[in-house]
């Protein structure tokens, strides 16, 4: 069986954020499923989307350090 949802997060700043908590929470009202595939699609054209085990607290300091800022010209 196949099942659809919609997800919306909440606007965020520039940075490296933690969203886990934010889908979970919007997957809740769907039906349980014990082995699933979950598909996540960003429909912004300057957003990216990255998958990190998050066992490392510094993850997202280094990632601020390899992607800093862009200065304009």
């Amino acid at each position: 069986m196949w099942y659809q949802k919609t997800l919306t997060l909440s606007a965020k700043s520039r940075g490296f954020h933690l969203v886990t908590d934010e889908i979970l929470n919007q997957l809740a009202d769907m039906p349980r499923v014990n082995i699933g595939l979950l598909h996540l699609l960003l429909q912004h054209t300057s957003a990216s989307l990255t998958l990190n085990e998050n066992c490392d607290p510094t993850v997202r300091h280094d990632m601020e350090r390899f992607f800093p800022p862009r200065r304009s010209r």
